[in-house]
């Protein structure tokens, strides 16, 4: 009779990684707000039942995430959440692979493309103005041949600030950076920076028009342009051949 081997164990968890399991527990468990004063390591060590050593591994991974923070002399707390670790770590694992970089370019059309129509309906006058002055700066830029990178951030946070969606504006905010993070698109080389400030000029003329087809048209053209840009100096860098 042919038996089944028997399936191995799973490994417990390393003990660090339980400590950070009961931190981030004990925090949500009593509702702890940002700036919050932890009890002190030896306390947090004999609740746990582990070594200050241990407890101080987990400390330090939670600290590298963004959950806690340690200020010499005074103690351990709760940080505020930021997405800034997550846009490092992302931006170190995409490193110059341009292939990985069209991936996220293609969520952030996906997104903003998907979700243009709602700010077509809500965006006031004052936004419209602010979105006009973006471009203005980036129309200076483009003739003079510079890169306008904060200001292409800033429009795109414009663009769908009027709905009040902090979900969204972060996810914006965490593509938008890891984009260029990890491709320095700044110092990519772009042919025709008129035509960029172009796109987001006509962009905002659909949007003040309340022409929903021809806002989503007009923004799923300009990701066209990235996608461009990057394709040309993928050729032409050899960079994130293939894979």
């Amino acid at each position: 009779m042919s038996l089944k081997s028997m399936k191995p164990l799973a490994r417990a968890p390393l003990l660090h990684v339980s400590v950070q399991e009961s931190l981030r527990a004990y925090i949500s468990d009593n509702g702890l707000k940002p700036g919050t004063l932890l009890p002190a390591e030896s306390d947090l060590a004999n609740q746990l039942g582990v070594s200050r050593n241990s407890l101080r591994e987990g400390i330090k991974a939670l600290e590298s995430v963004g959950v806690l923070e340690s200020r010499r002399g005074v103690g351990i707390f709760v940080k505020a959440f930021s997405f800034e670790p997550l846009l490092d770590n992302l931006a170190y694992g995409l490193g110059g692979a341009l292939r990985q970089i069209e991936e996220v370019i293609e969520i952030r059309r996906t997104l903003e493309v998907g979700l243009i129509d709602k700010t077509v309906e809500m965006i006031g006058d004052e936004d419209i103005a602010e979105l006009r002055a973006t471009v203005d700066r980036m129309r200076v830029h483009a003739e003079r041949g510079q890169s306008f990178a904060d200001e292409d951030q800033l429009f795109h946070t414009l663009l769908f600030r009027c709905q009040n969606n902090e979900t969204l504006a972060r996810l914006i905010d965490v593509f938008w950076l890891a984009f260029y993070k990890a491709s320095d698109f700044v110092n990519l080389d772009n042919v025709d920076p008129v035509a960029t400030w172009r796109d987001h000029a006509a962009i905002v003329d659909a949007i003040e028009a309340r022409d929903v087809a021809e806002a989503q048209k007009r923004l799923d053209r300009h990701y066209d342009g990235i996608s461009r840009v990057i394709t040309a100096n993928k050729k032409s860098a050899n960079v994130g051949g293939a894979q």
